[in-house]
């Protein structure tokens, strides 16, 4: 408690501490008094102004989205009806007997009206039956044929794929379980009609849809790379069901060059910075700019940062360094737009004065903050190095650096007092080194220093965690084990003993010395005793037995 106090003396009575209050007391006034109102200002109206802005941009965004969604809800809608109700009319009967007549070929395509429908394609059955996750359901065949038909036409009628009016989706599509799809982009006699289904049925947008993985049944968002059109894609689907069976996927191609360039086209100005759209991973799709890749724009510190405060607001902003991030998650994808600005691009708005004057201030408390941190370190590492000092000395001994003879029955008392409280066992250990007083007089007190600290040390490298050991007399050890029972203890001791007589400590390159030690055992356990006295009593007894025994072996009874 002296040294501690004496410490505190020491580096409260010197003059950095003046001059430290000195500095941040000027800072803090003229930092209160010139720019306090500015900075508020500046801060909301900066914030407010850039999530406006991107909360402009996600709403068109969103408006485009949701055109294209409810057009994908509108398929799946329209082919759930018409399961419920399937078509009886020639061509969906030609259809059927098309469909008997080639359902064994390699690949086939059913034409329907090419004016009016698009051409579904498909494969064999043994194709189908390759797979667990196809199947080809007889009884329900005819009625999703018919579905699909009709899935046919009402794509045809709403303009294919989409790509027209500013849409955003390339290709739309039906794939079935069983065996055939129907798609914008697959035109009549096309010859890759076998790698085209077995492209979309091995997608993740497809057998992610199954009802063991997708159980609410709801549209899912999925960012791929296409190998056949070597393109990034958004894809969403959405699974067919009817009377608890899964049908198959309806999906939709949002290429991720056509979002570039919708980005590129609303965010018209530089100076508004760029615009990146994320997915629910967190991963970069999208960009207003052609600029660096955003996996460059933030380390992974900062992205953690930066999702975590995602996760909790639809809507927000937060300052990385030299740039203002700001976020608006979107409706109708799982994903959010990333607004990135700039330190120069804010600067060349209408907050860029108030931006300097904000930056000297700033620039002037961090000098200051330097200098006065500079001045105390030196005083605190000195601090630190005394105290560290002062701490070793009054805790440990220096030969063997285990607890010294104080540090080692406060401790103890500790432990016992808990062992006592939970009625745990413990037990204690008591050893000295034979004939010590011989080896110092043989061969003097420098060799007697050096087999102490080998004692010391390889009695640390057997302790567990939670035992302690200590030295409590000129060769004299005490070892407490905490949770531990009689014959635990011997076998310890027994482990400690081999090892000391195990090994010989080279004195100088014509001697080494082999050294042995007795030992003394007592557990709680015994009797009930939990007294540290009593139980180190009994151990020395057992110490002494053992130096009478022969030394160099253990006693515990």
């Amino acid at each position: 408690m002296h040294a501690a106090t004496l410490t505190r003396r020491m580096f409260w009575g010197q003059s950095p501490k003046r001059v430290v209050n000195l500095c941040f007391l000027v800072v803090l006034i003229c930092s209160a008094l010139f720019t306090w109102r500015e900075l508020i200002v500046l801060q909301h109206a900066y914030a407010t102004s850039q999530r406006n802005g991107l909360e402009n941009v996600a709403i068109g965004l969103d408006r485009h989205l949701q055109f294209s969604l409810d057009k994908l809800l509108f398929y799946r809608n329209a082919m759930q009806l018409a399961l419920a109700q399937p078509l009886n009319t020639d061509i969906s009967r030609r259809m059927l007997a098309d469909f008997e007549a080639q359902r064994d070929e390699h690949t086939w395509q059913l034409l329907g009206n090419n004016h009016r429908s698009m051409p579904m394609n498909g494969v064999s059955d043994a194709f189908v039956n390759q797979s667990k996750l196809l199947h080809r359901d007889e009884s329900r065949l005819a009625g999703e044929l018919s579905a699909a038909l009709e899935f046919g036409y009402l794509m045809h009628l709403s303009g294919g794929g989409g790509g027209g009016n500013g849409e955003l989706q390339q290709s739309s599509w039906y794939t079935s379980r069983a065996g055939f799809f129907i798609a914008s982009d697959i035109a009549p006699g096309a010859p890759a009609l076998l790698p085209a289904y077995y492209h979309q049925v091995t997608r993740p947008w497809f057998f992610e849809q199954s009802p063991e993985k997708n159980q609410t049944r709801d549209v899912v968002w999925f960012y791929l790379y296409d190998p056949v059109r070597n393109v990034q894609t958004l894809t969403a689907s959405v699974p067919l069901d009817y009377q608890h069976y899964w049908y198959g996927v309806v999906a939709m191609d949002f290429p991720v060059a056509t979002i570039n360039r919708y980005l590129q086209q609303i965010v018209d100005d530089a100076d508004k910075g760029e615009v990146y759209l994320f997915d629910s991973r967190f991963r970069a799709i999208a960009s207003s700019q052609d600029a660096p890749a955003a996996d460059t724009l933030f380390d992974s510190v900062d992205m953690a940062r930066l999702a975590g405060e995602v996760e909790k607001s639809s809507q927000g902003g937060i300052r990385f360094d030299t740039r203002y991030v700001s976020w608006q998650k979107l409706n109708n994808f799982s994903g959010v737009l990333i607004s990135v600005h700039s330190i120069e691009q804010s600067m060349q708005a209408e907050f860029g004065t108030i931006t300097v004057v904000l930056m000297a201030f700033w620039t002037l408390f961090l000098a200051m903050l330097l200098v006065s941190w500079l001045m105390i370190r030196r005083m605190v590492d000195k601090m630190t190095q005394l105290q560290n000092k002062l701490t070793w000395q009054a805790w440990y001994d220096p030969l063997t650096r285990l607890y010294n003879r104080g540090a080692f029955f406060e401790r103890a008392q500790v432990l016992v007092e808990t062992a006592e409280k939970h009625h745990a066992a413990y037990s204690l250990i008591q050893f000295d080194l034979d004939h010590f007083k011989s080896i110092n007089d043989r061969y003097g007190h420098q060799a007697g220093d050096r087999v102490l600290r080998h004692a010391g040390t390889l009695l640390a490298a057997l302790l567990r965690e939670g035992d302690i050991a200590g030295r409590v007399g000129g060769e004299e050890f005490c070892v407490l084990l905490p949770n531990t029972e009689l014959d635990e203890a011997t076998q310890f001791a027994e482990r400690v003993r081999a090892r000391l007589n195990a090994r010989e400590i080279l004195l100088s390159p014509t001697t080494s010395l082999r050294f042995s030690a007795s030992f003394g055992v007592s557990s709680s356990a015994e009797a009930g005793i939990y007294a540290f006295e009593k139980l180190q009593a009994i151990a020395d007894d057992r110490l002494y037995k053992a130096k009478q025994g022969g030394r160099n072996q253990v006693c515990a009874d």
